[in-house]
């Protein structure tokens, strides 16, 4: 693909990277959101829904 040539919504789906990186990103922002309001959050865990206090809330560090 030429550096002029924009992807196609097809060619990101196919090659995921960039939807995958993306995702991860929205899902940190979202946990540092509610950690800083104070909110908790929900995770499955051992096939059981279990509440996440906010202080637990762990939020890695966004890399540059």
């Amino acid at each position: 693909m030429r550096a002029t040539q924009k992807k196609t919504i097809d060619e990101f789906f196919r090659e995921g990277k960039e939807i995958d990186k993306a995702l991860k990103q929205a899902v940190q922002r979202a946990l540092l959101e509610h950690k800083k309001a104070g909110n908790p959050v929900v995770e499955w865990r051992g096939g059981k829904i279990v509440w996440i206090k906010p202080e637990e809330i762990t939020v890695k560090e966004k890399k540059n």
